[in-house]
């Protein structure tokens, strides 16, 4: 089986990549111009440079591809809407039009966040209706997972949508941006911390994903995957904090923080300035995001082989071994 995998240089990419070469898989990763595939090239990876927003750099992309697995995304909680379009949506049409009459499977990597953010959206299912909450990552994932459903079927091209929760691993934003945080000053918890993490483990994940990708019944689907971990923000905050003898500072109000981080992306970002709080890491940290996953444990038999113990340990591992501080930078 022969895959393509966009965004292999990310975080999620990289563990996709080497799952899917642990399995037999043959395997082109699509990287930006000038960013470092040497780690791909020495697993056998075929390394593909394209930049989704420029059409003409795609071609040959999906040339002799059995499927796609499309992670490559504008990842920061920060930034206008036309950026995020540009990558998540025009970008996505690109790459689906590389794939006409070339591939049986295209499998998209949204996020529970197309849901929508602001509010608690535990216990949704993959079914529920996605809210319009004007953070454009979340928007722009769910116009995304649309134009994925429409193009594929005009296409007769079998798809499925993957959404993972907040995904934690080894190097993570979940824990190098957290860790730079502390450096950087006081990290309040959102609403006390009270709501879950909502994680889920990146090999857990892409455990998920290639069964999703297999399976025959999964075509046109969409799937959860959240780890059952009983972890909550304000513990997973004190948790990290420790690590570096650093912990939280006091606590602000949800309605506060979200108000606070829309204020501020609207200040900041035209001038190309990170706020210091933005709604999405509100939304993440301060509402419940402990949606339904039992569509992928009943359909794809998925449950998550790395338990929270051990999860927590390979992130402390990773914090004392690799992480610098203030920096969050692999030795």
């Amino acid at each position: 089986m022969k895959a393509l995998v966009t965004g292999a240089g990310g975080f999620v990419g990289r563990f996709l990549v080497a799952g899917l070469i642990e399995r037999g898989y043959s395997v082109r990763g699509m990287f930006l111009p000038g960013e470092d595939a040497a780690a791909a090239q020495k697993l056998g990876v075929e390394v593909f440079r394209g930049d989704l927003t420029k059409p003409e750099s795609l071609a040959g992309a999906a040339d002799g591809m059995d499927l796609v697995f499309h992670l490559a995304a504008r990842v920061l909680d920060w930034g206008g809407m036309r950026l995020f379009e540009r990558v998540m949506v025009g970008g996505t049409e690109n790459l689906l039009s590389e794939c006409r009459g070339k591939i049986g499977r295209f499998v998209y990597f949204s996020s529970v966040a197309a849901l929508g953010l602001g509010w608690d959206i535990n216990g949704l299912t993959e079914d529920a209706p996605r809210v319009t909450c004007g953070v454009p990552y979340c928007d722009t994932k769910g116009r995304a997972e649309d134009l994925v459903a429409r193009f594929c079927s005009q296409a007769g091209i079998e798809h499925v949508v993957v959404r993972p929760a907040n995904v934690i691993g080894p190097g993570s934003v979940w824990v190098s941006d957290v860790l730079d945080a502390y450096y950087r000053g006081p990290v309040p918890l959102i609403d006390g911390g009270r709501a879950p993490g909502a994680f889920v483990w990146v090999t857990n994940l892409v455990d998920g994903a290639i069964a999703a990708a297999e399976s025959k019944d999964a075509a046109g689907k969409t799937y959860h995957f959240r780890d059952d971990y009983r972890i909550t923000w304000e513990g997973y905050q004190r948790f990290l904090g420790g690590l570096i003898g650093k912990r939280p500072a006091g606590s602000i109000p949800f309605s506060v923080a979200w108000t606070l981080g829309g204020v501020l992306e609207a200040a900041l970002s035209p001038v190309g300035i990170r706020p210091p709080i933005t709604r999405l890491a509100a939304g993440v940290m301060g509402r419940n995001l402990d949606v339904d996953t039992t569509r992928a444990k009943k359909e794809l038999g998925w449950t998550g082989k790395v338990g929270e113990a051990q999860a927590m340990a390979e992130i402390e591992r990773w914090v004392r071994e690799v992480y610098i501080p203030g920096r969050g930078r692999k030795r």
